[in-house]
């Protein structure tokens, strides 16, 4: 068949539901294959940067690879920000990126280009992808897509990326099954459940961090069996954050930069740590690495060698995919630890999330998203994007069972949470997704309000507007002496109401706490149609708590002072 052809077809036999892509000249045979055979939808969006997104956030919701595509030259190099996030979140992703002809490549040549928009995007994705492909003949093409879809969901998911000429996109190419996914061997463990066996029967404060690992090897039902067969709470990272639902008992809170107050205070308190797929970073362990391992004993799980002992050193250490882990930590002793489980009961108590801005005038960001979930019980993923909306929703939100959290972790890029939610909302149909963005945030995006109403699609966006790029703004307030160069001088936003009526989307606006009930029923009032809330926030709001750079996680920002330089 043909090589566009037995793509369109490939993609069905993997189980791609839908293809994300804006159109271009060296994609149009796959385009055109996909139009003909029908069966895998093609979503058009309005920059290719919001494609790989779409894709990332697809690979999440299913464990199956999202797809998005793009045409050479300006197409693939705006794909590279939505395949860096896959990379660092650990999404599964297939890339597929258009290129000009054979003849019309430079090779050995001493030149820049030879075609027009000729471009090497295989060398610029390779450090962002577990593998990238330049396709040299069309029978090799078969091969090669079997093999991405294999590679980005075996391990550690993430992206991969096969760039097709578009000469061989018009070949001739025999059809070959998928293969099978290959089965790996469990690693040896026998002396490390007995360590951590041992461990649990003398703790008195353990504690387990879910990390996001839980969500990518799809083993949020185990960890929550785990800890109840041990009875060890949980603490969650920003990528964790919804591997337990936040009514189970055992469930704690969010730790890290911007962590829940009561939950940092108990990691500094716990005496056994079990991490389950976290890699420890500066943002969920602070600068002071020694003052996190203090004394305790910490047994770290990872799919990747090189996360154990990377930033702590001393840990008791298991290379496994948690599928493998929890089939096997069935052995562990259980433990009652009611005077521990009291003890972080009475420090949420005195530490609640929504007493950290009781002063700031206007609507509270934390008491918002509390409402919010309340609201939104029925969504099916919150979808946010990067700055302090991000972590007054990390620290406020309220999920439930089967609900996503989505956020750009590891790349942290603004612009992320729009074209993610369209994502998040074609995995699930007839189910609202909610986002949550900034001013700054959503206008890096925009455009792609224009896909949310052509795909009719369930999408309830909220804007967190402080008329600011507060995150930044709050780093310049505490190390420029408040010099708000370029986050608030020289910065504006628009009134998002407007901009949503002109898409014929349904937009309104709360600026008290009085108007946010209201504000939040006519946000819902249909379901499955889409709508947009701007929520005004005082300009000056900060994100509290904070680890103060350079001390302790269990001191924090505004009661602790930084005594370094960080970043944001």
């Amino acid at each position: 068949m043909k090589a566009s052809d037995y793509i369109a077809w490939a993609l069905e036999q993997h189980g791609v539901t839908c293809v994300f892509e804006m159109s271009g000249g060296m994609i149009t045979h796959i385009l055109d294959s996909l139009n003909r055979q029908g069966t895998v939808p093609v979503i058009s969006v309005h920059h290719e940067q919001a494609a790989a997104f779409a894709a990332d956030a697809a690979g999440r919701m299913t464990g199956i690879p999202g797809v998005a595509m793009a045409t050479s030259g300006p197409g693939a190099t705006n794909l590279l920000t939505g395949i860096g996030s896959c990379h660092f979140d650990s999404s599964p992703g297939v890339f597929i990126t258009g290129q000009v002809n054979l003849h019309e490549q430079k090779g050995e040549r001493a030149i820049r280009q030879l075609g027009f928009q000729e471009t090497d995007i295989v060398a610029m994705a390779e450090p962002i992808t577990k593998q990238a492909w330049r396709v040299k003949t069309a029978a090799e093409l078969p091969a090669i897509l079997n093999e991405a879809f294999r590679v980005a969901v075996e391990g550690r998911p993430g992206p991969v990326l096969i760039d097709v000429p578009m000469d061989l996109q018009r070949a001739q190419v025999e059809a070959v099954p998928p293969l099978p996914r290959r089965v790996t061997e469990a690693p040896e463990s026998e002396a490390f459940f007995e360590n951590l066996a041992a461990a649990l029967r003398t703790a008195r404060r353990p504690l387990i961090l879910a990390g996001g690992g839980v969500g990518a090897s799809r083993t949020s039902s185990e960890l929550v069996a785990f800890a109840e067969a041990t009875g060890v709470p949980v603490v969650c990272s920003l990528m964790g954050l919804d591997t337990i639902p936040f009514e189970h008992p055992l469930r704690i809170g969010f730790i890290g930069s911007y962590g829940n107050r009561w939950a940092n205070l108990a990691l500094g308190e716990a005496d056994l740590l079990i991490v389950l797929g976290s890699r420890l970073d500066i943002r969920q362990t602070g600068n002071d690495t020694d003052a996190f391992k203090s004394n305790r004993e910490i047994f770290h799980v990872d799919c990747e060698p090189g996360e154990i002992n990377n930033r702590l050193s001393g840990c008791q250490g298991l290379v496994s995919e948690l599928p493998d882990f929890f089939a096997a930590a069935g052995r562990l002793p259980h433990g009652a630890f009611a005077d521990w489980r009291g003890r972080l009961q009475a420090l949420e108590q005195e530490w609640p999330d929504t007493a950290e801005l009781k002063e700031l005038p206007g609507i509270n960001p934390n008491v918002f998203m509390r409402e919010l979930s309340v609201s939104g019980a029925q969504a099916a993923a919150y979808v946010v994007d990067v700055g302090q909306h991000q972590m007054w929703a990390a620290q406020s939100l309220h999920l439930q069972a089967g609900q996503r959290f989505l956020t750009s972790g590891g790349m942290g890029s603004m612009g992320f949470a729009l074209p993610a939610a369209i994502g998040a909302c074609l995995c699930r149909p007839g189910q609202p997704v909610v986002m949550v963005a900034g001013d700054g945030a959503f206008q890096a995006n925009i455009q792609e309000l224009q896909t949310v109403v052509r795909n009719r699609l369930p999408l309830k966006m909220v804007i967190i507007n402080n008329q600011c790029h507060g995150m930044v703004r709050q780093f310049q307030e505490n190390y420029f002496d408040a010099r708000y160069q370029s986050t608030l001088w020289g910065y504006s936003a628009p009134d998002f109401e407007k901009i949503a009526g002109a898409y014929g989307i349904a937009g309104y606006t709360v600026h008290q706490p009085e108007d946010v009930a209201e504000g939040l029923r006519k946000l819902w009032q249909d379901p499955l149609a889409p709508g947009l809330l701007q929520v005004m926030v005082d300009t000056y709001a900060n994100a509290y708590p904070k680890i103060a750079f350079g001390r302790p996680m269990t001191e924090m920002e505004p009661f602790f002072k930084s005594v370094a330089m960080e970043s944001t």
